[in-house]
């Protein structure tokens, strides 16, 4: 049985999302089986953009303290 998306990382998501893309290109699968390898990728992709959008809120920028200290923070996309 194949994992559910949810449960994916985002380097199985990607992997599987590039196999579809591959297997649409090929041009040799039926209709109804292309729309439904279509409509997986969607939803992979959405997974894939849920998982770069949570990584992106951990990303920690190392700044020096008052006592020069490294400490991590945050960061900010605004701050860019």
């Amino acid at each position: 049985m194949e994992k559910e998306i949810k449960e994916m990382t985002f380097e199985e998501a990607l992997l599987k999302l590039e196999t579809i893309v591959n297997e649409l290109e090929d041009e040799k699968i039926a209709l109804e089986e292309s729309i439904k390898r279509f409509e997986l990728g969607v939803r992979l992709s959405s997974h894939c953009l849920a998982k770069l959008d949570e990584a992106e809120k951990k990303i920690e920028e190392l700044t020096r303290n008052q006592d020069g200290k490294l400490v991590a923070r945050e960061l900010k996309l605004d701050d860019l």
